[in-house]
């Protein structure tokens, strides 16, 4: 029978293993299903209006079979697809430098970064992806355009934009370059003795960006550290174990994975780099997979205090199996759980393969938190699961107020558009600011201006009901394109609650149990006796 290879993924990849597959001695059921399978093809083969390949038939009933697992996580790869994957997956590949997400169904450019060939070829945010090469982009999702933009480094791409404001298409020719996005694009202090460490992707270079910012951080004067792991979607495994292992004692636990008859523990094997240094780590629902390793190990050896929201809890493990034909299986197969025993996978509901997400935990809090399974951290505190990481002490984010969630939603269908007007118009502001500027009125006034002109019209009412907002957004790209991102976070301060706080708590704490007594006495009087396990 054909070899079938695999290795397994948590985010990317987390190890490489050979297996041998065989038949075994059939039951009557299994037989009854092979005999409903053989006659079904048959049928169509012979039947169906359409002529269809044996090789297509049987590709398309594979892609059935793993549809119907109605697993998120699980596809079959076709060899196209294949290449790409060990691509991305191989840690370095080719890419233009920009940052697209989907919205409302249109790929659109939402950053450029400095020194790439986006930025050369005059990309702008804001700009939509009609065609890659010779192919349409319509009823693409985002991982599809994803795959195509990125290749071999040296090797060329076409691609088509639409810009708002712009009648015909942008055609643009691109030679695709090792893009190094930073992991840790940025370091701060504050206060003087408070060091500010934003972690943004478990790519091949984290843990070494890590370990650096952390020694630069020391060597500035920082007595505590605060470890930023939001909107962070995780990444490759080894990176998050490398990182564990920066904070955590040798022979500590950091995650267990169990998949259907074995189970793999991984421990750390290195001395610390900070072995007490005070520590919180931020996170929130975009704080997923890798991200969610290092907050659960650390959380449960008591290691750090973990501030804000409740993480994602995606606690699965996938494999990938190489086939003949060059296809590859990649198969959801296994649990993680954190050191304490908690698996933070959390359930969602499932529509044709797809997470359809009933949001984040937004409601909860420190009390309806002790609603969910409680488990022990090395020193007795108890810690919580049942679905992501929930922090010891939840601090939600800055919160839109009611006029400003009804801007945010006149502006979706507008987006592309906004996007292109506050690049162009923070842009041009970034030439003429001093570092302690403040937005002015006028600004506000010639930004509503821009985006009428440009057909994103919006009602002056509500445009005027949402000021902070606007302010904010327009603060943050001019400092941005000014004075780079370090600087724009620092004036960012005043709207991030969560940040605020672990700041005051560093400013207080000297130590770590000093934090975790703060922690407490900050969080609402307990309710309810949480449930042991």
């Amino acid at each position: 029978m054909a070899r079938i290879r695999k290795f397994a993924l948590l985010g990317t990849v987390v190890a490489v293993a050979v297996v041998a597959s065989g038949f075994l001695l059939q039951s009557k059921s299994t037989q009854e299903g092979t005999l409903l399978l053989q006659q079904v093809l048959q049928l169509v083969s012979n039947r169906y209006v359409d002529t269809l390949t044996d090789n297509k038939l049987f590709e398309k009933a594979a892609h059935g079979l793993v549809r119907e697992l109605n697993d998120p996580y699980s596809e079959l790869l076709v060899p196209r697809d294949v290449k790409q994957f060990n691509t991305r997956t191989g840690g370095r590949y080719g890419g233009l430098g920009m940052l697209i997400e989907d919205q409302q169904g249109s790929i659109t450019v939402s950053k450029v970064y400095r020194n790439t060939p986006a930025e050369g070829g005059g990309v702008r945010e804001g700009d939509r992806i009609i065609q890659v090469d010779t192919a349409s982009t319509r009823g693409w999702n985002l991982s599809q355009v994803s795959e195509f933009l990125t290749g071999t480094p040296g090797t060329r791409v076409n691609v088509r934009f639409g810009r708002p404001g712009v009648g015909l298409p942008i055609d643009l020719k691109f030679t695709r370059a090792l893009i190094h996005v930073p992991a840790v694009p940025y370091t701060l202090v504050f206060n003087g003795k408070i060091g500010y460490l934003p972690l943004e992707v478990f790519n091949e270079n984290a843990a070494e960006e890590t370990a650096a910012g952390i020694k630069k951080l020391t060597a500035d004067g920082a007595k505590g550290i605060i470890l930023d792991l939001r909107g962070n979607p995780g990444g490759i495994l080894d990176q998050s174990l490398a990182i564990s292992k920066l904070f955590l004692k040798s022979g500590q636990r950091i995650l267990s994975v169990r998949g259907r008859g074995d189970s793999t523990d991984f421990d750390s094997d290195a001395a610390p780099i900070i072995a007490t240094t005070p520590l919180i780590i931020l996170t929130d629902p975009g704080t997923a997979s890798a991200s969610e390793i290092v907050a659960g190990a650390l959380q449960d050896h008591d290691r750090a205090v973990i501030l804000g929201e409740t993480s994602f809890g995606k606690g699965l493990v996938q494999s990938v199996y190489s086939l003949d034909g060059g296809y590859a299986l990649k198969l959801t197969t296994a649990k993680w759980y954190t050191p304490s025993g908690r698996s933070i996978q959390r359930e969602r509901k499932i529509i044709d393969g797809r997470i359809v997400d009933d949001g984040p935990d937004t409601n909860e809090t420190d009390v309806t938190k002790r609603n969910r399974p409680a488990y022990k951290s090395d020193a007795g505190r108890t810690i919580y699961g049942g679905g992501g990481i929930t922090p010891d002490l939840i601090v939600d984010g800055d919160t839109l107020t009611t006029a400003e969630q009804q801007f945010v939603r006149t502006i979706a269908p507008k987006s592309q558009v906004f996007y292109l007007v506050l690049y162009e118009y923070g842009l041009e502001l970034s030439k003429q600011v001093q570092p302690g500027f403040t937005v002015q009125p006028a600004w506000r006034e010639d930004f509503y201006s821009r985006l009428q002109a440009k057909g994103a019209v919006i009602e002056k009412k509500l445009f005027d009901s949402a000021q902070r907002y606007v302010d904010r957004t327009l603060e943050q790209r001019v400092a941005r394109f000014a004075h780079g991102d370090s600087t724009a976070k620092r004036r960012d301060l005043q709207y991030d609650a969560p940040l605020r706080q672990a700041i005051g708590m560093l400013d207080k704490g000297q130590s770590q149990r000093d934090l975790f007594a703060i922690a407490v006495a900050l969080a609402p009087v307990k309710a309810s006796k949480p449930r042991s396990r």
